[in-house]
């Protein structure tokens, strides 16, 4: 008879982590000792530490508990049920999916509602999912290659080839984008934006150019990072804002994002407009 080793079991012919060992990787990305997250989780330390071990099971509901406490995505919460034993509690449907239907349309209004301003919605890799008119205007003089489905933003952003050279104030969008997606990488451990994290910092990295002073067309006041793009209408300067469904019990809704692009200046505000009336 095979020996199993401690915190995993077989299952087929591949070996599953326990339930313990993902709550103690969980809590040690969220830089949590078991104390905290006992407190947080209104357990003993010592039965937190029983789990993690295991020493003891937790049921469905204490799976559920911890990794809410852990702030732990859908998708992983599955992950966690499944090591424990139990089914998984959150479905993943497509977005055309008759069920989602309310949501696609919600995603629908604020994409169309937010024109002449761009605003697009993409999945938990940065891969469009769905963009306004005004998006795919401001994509012009991009290279095929990156326009081809699945869109990666980020990529089709910060590429030599993409929307780079039209960037003025490259150094401080790329170093924005890096960090938001470091931070993400850090939350959710995914490998997968892992990876493109370090495609992304080994495409050119251009001279931080000294920063204007304030104003529209300074920085913003350090409020926010600009994003400024060169466009056939002339400088275009924005803020951008994020949107994500409260609550969602879905994996799909989990996981989208509204990016939606404000006008930073008045002079914006009339070229987009401009732009618009043109197409």
């Amino acid at each position: 008879m095979e020996a199993k080793s401690p915190g995993c079991y077989r299952h087929g012919m591949h070996t599953t982590r326990s339930i313990g060992d993902h709550l103690r990787s969980w809590r040690q990305r969220r830089r949590m000792s078991q104390l905290d997250l006992a407190s947080e989780a209104s357990i003993s330390t010592r039965h937190l530490s029983f789990v993690e071990s295991g020493r003891s099971q937790p049921s469905r509901d204490m799976v559920l508990h911890l990794a809410e406490r852990l702030e732990v995505p859908l998708r992983d919460r599955n992950v966690l049920l499944v090591s424990a034993g139990f089914a998984p509690q959150f479905p993943e449907r497509g977005l055309k999916d008759p069920q989602l239907e309310a949501a696609r349309r919600a995603v629908e209004l604020v994409l169309k509602g937010h024109e002449p301003y761009p605003a697009l919605a993409v999945d938990r890799h940065w891969q469009l999912i769905a963009a306004n008119a005004a998006v795919e205007r401001l994509l012009a003089g991009a290279a095929p290659s990156l326009l081809q489905v699945p869109i990666n933003v980020l990529r089709l952003s910060l590429h030599p080839d993409g929307l780079a050279p039209r960037i003025t104030n490259l150094a401080e969008w790329r170093q924005h984008l890096l960090e938001r997606l470091r931070r993400q990488v850090d939350i959710s451990a995914d490998p997968v934006l892992a990876e493109l994290l370090e495609e992304l910092r080994g495409y050119p990295c251009p001279a931080r150019p000294a920063r204007p002073q304030g104003g529209w067309n300074g920085d913003l006041g350090g409020v926010v990072v600009p994003f400024r793009l060169l466009s056939e209408a002339g400088l275009l300067s924005f803020f951008s804002t994020t949107t994500v469904f409260g609550t969602p019990l879905d994996i799909t809704l989990s996981e989208l994002a509204l990016e939606a692009f404000f006008p930073a200046d008045p002079a914006t505000a009339d070229r987009l407009g401009r732009l618009a009336g043109k197409a």
